[in-house]
């Protein structure tokens, strides 16, 4: 499955975090390093597109809130979403706001964009926002950048696919040097800063832990280079590849420490008392999943992406979707992220038009069969 799936792909920025952000952000998974099979201990968040449900749209930013509170309580790692614009596929074109009102509804739940499309902002916004964001939550944000894989969605901006790379290099600059500096100066093709003063300082020093989201080895390799952690998607032996490439650069990194980073796989899921229950609402809710997806595609007459599962069957084949009851889903996520090599389980737990009570049960459930046993 391709990157956008996963939010937006990340490419390579200049970001990078320091041994005291790393420290911040791997808290739950200690020093432990995936040496061979399962590591001793697996990390579960939540992952969220906020597309169309089909219902009111107030109603169903309450209901995310709510679980987003329950996934607090039940002690997930973080809550990652993803930025889409002009299309049902996410109904969250603000991240940022949306993960505003996370940070005054959750106490322990870290947060933040999987990935925020730096193409479509002013990189000084941007920087002012993270910091806003960083300090509203006493220092709970992950901070996930990108130029984004879906040029019709800039397109609709003014931002041509031509115009959209050395944009999103340079925003990515500014936003390194404003991290680091109380002034901000910058003379590029795209945009001119001269001696900003920058009076917002995030609260985790000196800036929030960051995450690539990518399927490329060359990704993956820069990811291990600079301290970032890293999200994945898609068949479990694909994936492998990619993990084994962020290792392998890793070791060569002689700076860096004794943490394993995270290492996501992304997997829609939805856990019930029986099978047969499972499938009817993960099939129903999938459907209408996908007409989301492919809305621009059809809109702008352009072929969807060729790893798309076309059918809820297609989409349990290549893993996409996770569906059982409770002990078998733990089985496949396990056996998935052996084979994977990751750490890091990004849950996608809404979706289509799952109703909450079942998303609920869901989380629950990776509750008491994952994050108990790992804990």
């Amino acid at each position: 499955m391709q990157n956008s799936q996963i939010g937006q792909v990340m490419h390579a920025t200049s970001l990078r975090p320091t041994a005291q952000s790393n420290q911040d952000s791997h808290s739950k998974i200690g020093g432990n390093r995936v040496k061979s099979g399962l590591p001793s201990r697996l990390t579960c968040a939540i992952f969220d597109h906020l597309d169309d449900d089909g219902r009111d749209i107030a109603r169903q930013y309450e209901d995310r809130l709510k679980l987003a509170e329950a996934c607090d309580s039940l002690g997930f790692y973080a809550y990652h979403l993803a930025e889409h614009h002009c299309t049902p596929h996410g109904r969250g074109p603000s991240p940022n706001l949306f993960l505003a009102s996370i940070a005054q509804r959750t106490r322990r739940l870290r947060f933040g964009p999987l990935v925020l499309l730096l193409n479509l902002y002013h990189p000084l916004r941007a920087f002012e926002e993270i910091c806003m964001l960083d300090q509203l939550s006493g220092g709970r944000l992950e901070l996930g950048i990108g130029r984004g894989s879906q040029p019709i969605e800039w397109g609709y901006f003014g931002i041509s696919a031509g115009a959209a790379p050395s944009r999103y290099m340079e925003a990515s600059e500014i936003l390194n040097v404003a991290l680091k500096s109380d002034t901000l100066s910058y003379q590029g093709s795209h945009f001119e800063l001269n001696s900003v003063p920058l009076t917002l300082r995030p609260h985790q020093r000196p800036y929030p832990p960051t995450w690539i989201a990518s399927n490329r080895t060359e990704s993956a390799e820069w990811a291990a280079a600079n301290g970032a952690n890293l999200a994945c998607v898609g068949p479990a032996s694909a994936v492998r590849s990619i993990t084994d490439a962020f290792r392998c650069r890793r070791a060569r990194c002689t700076a860096a420490d004794d943490r394993e980073p995270f290492l996501g796989l992304a997997r829609m899921i939805v856990i019930a008392r029986s099978d047969g229950d499972a499938h009817a609402a993960a099939e129903t809710a999938y459907g209408q999943w996908l007409d989301s997806f492919k809305f621009l595609y059809e809109l702008n007459a352009t072929p969807t992406p060729p790893t798309l599962p076309l059918s809820f069957d297609a989409a349990l084949e290549s893993q996409l979707c996770v569906i059982g009851t409770p002990a078998s889903a733990r089985q496949q996520l396990l056996n998935q992220m052996e084979e994977a090599g990751t750490n890091y389980l990004l849950c996608q737990l809404a979706f289509g038009t799952l109703p909450l009570d079942i998303s609920l049960y869901t989380a629950s459930a990776i509750r008491a069969e994952i994050i108990d046993s790992f804990g």
